[in-house]
C-alpha cells in the first residue's frame, strides 16, 4: 500500500489504522550506527564554501568524516584552553628531537 504524505497525515490525526498497517508491512531500514556512545548534541555551523572544502579535504586525507574532524579540532581547542591538551607521543618524539638536533639557521 501507497500513500501520499497529504493522505497520511490526516489519517494520522484522524487514527486511522491504515498508517499503523502501512509502517508494519514497510522494509526495515539499516541506520548508520553512531561513532561514539557518548550522547551528542547536533548544531549547525555557517561556513564559507572554501573554508568547507579545506575541512572536507583534510578529512578525507585522515579518512575520517567532517564532523568527526570538526569535532576533534573542537575538543583540541578547548583543551588548549585549559591546559589539559592531550598531544600524541609522536609529536612529543619530533618535538624533543628538533630540540637536540637543531637545524643552522
Amino acid at each position: 500500500m501507497t500513500m501520499h504524505r497529504n493522505d497520511a497525515t490526516k489519517q494520522f490525526h484522524s487514527g486511522d489504522d491504515r498508517i499503523a498497517e502501512l509502517i508494519d508491512e514497510s522494509p526495515a531500514v539499516d541506520l548508520p550506527t553512531p561513532d561514539t556512545d557518548v550522547p551528542m548534541v547536533s548544531r549547525s555551523v555557517r561556513l564559507p564554501l572554501e573554508t568547507y572544502e579545506r575541512v572536507r579535504a583534510a578529512a578525507d586525507a585522515r579518512g575520517i568524516g567532517v564532523t568527526t574532524l570538526m569535532r576533534q579540532w573542537i575538543e583540541a581547542g578547548l583543551a588548549d584552553l585549559d591546559d589539559s591538551a592531550t598531544v600524541s607521543l609522536a609529536d612529543v618524539r619530533r618535538a624533543l628531537a628538533s630540540l637536540a638536533h637543531p637545524t643552522a639557521a
